[in-house]
């Protein structure tokens, strides 16, 4: 969480002896979940006890991720945990954090560098396009055999019968190029 928030400093929560946390920057109570966002938003903060002022950021981040553990589909296998915990205590148990940040952060770096490499494939791929265009039309059929599905109220449907006879025409013709790529 090297990355400030748009303001610049690092958010304070406190946390009072009700179990409720309190966030000094919106004047409002928040929960885990809000904490949870703010760790996937980028937000720097930092969980202080209102009582003792103590730093309870660790520990208010480990109950995040223990939360997400139970309540949707887990990350962490069981044999990591296993051997995560045998390592309190043991000599090497310094080196770990300083190892386990290092191997995020690159773990990181590939996901981005491998999601741009996919993004700018699409550009380049003439069959990635053409998949992009199928999932398009695809979307576009779809909407025009159930008109109201996946919109939000309000949200209407503002073509007619030229726009279906489009969607014909282009499927032909993507069908035409799929034939002659497939030769």
């Amino acid at each position: 969480m090297a990355d400030k928030d748009s303001g610049g400093d690092i958010v304070i929560i406190k946390k009072y002896a009700n179990r409720r946390l309190y966030n000094t920057r919106t004047s409002s109570y928040i929960t885990l979940d809000h904490l949870a966002q703010m760790v996937k938003d980028n937000v720097d903060f930092q969980v202080i006890d209102a009582k003792t002022g103590n730093d309870l950021t660790h520990s208010i981040l480990a109950q995040i991720i223990m939360e997400e553990e139970s309540a949707g589909e887990q990350m962490l296998p069981t044999n990591f945990l296993r051997q995560l915990i045998s390592m309190y205590g043991n000599s090497m148990q310094a080196l770990l954090p300083g190892y386990l940040e290092a191997s995020m952060e690159y773990f990181r770096d590939n996901q981005a560098k491998m999601r741009k490499a996919i993004e700018d494939s699409i550009g380049v791929n003439p069959l990635a396009q053409i998949a992009q265009r199928n999932m398009e039309m695809f979307t576009a059929a779809a909407a025009a055999f159930a008109p109201h599905a996946g919109k939000s109220e309000g949200e209407t449907r503002t073509g007619g019968p030229g726009e279906l006879q489009a969607l014909r025409k282009q499927m032909a013709e993507m069908q035409k190029k799929l034939d002659e790529l497939s030769r």
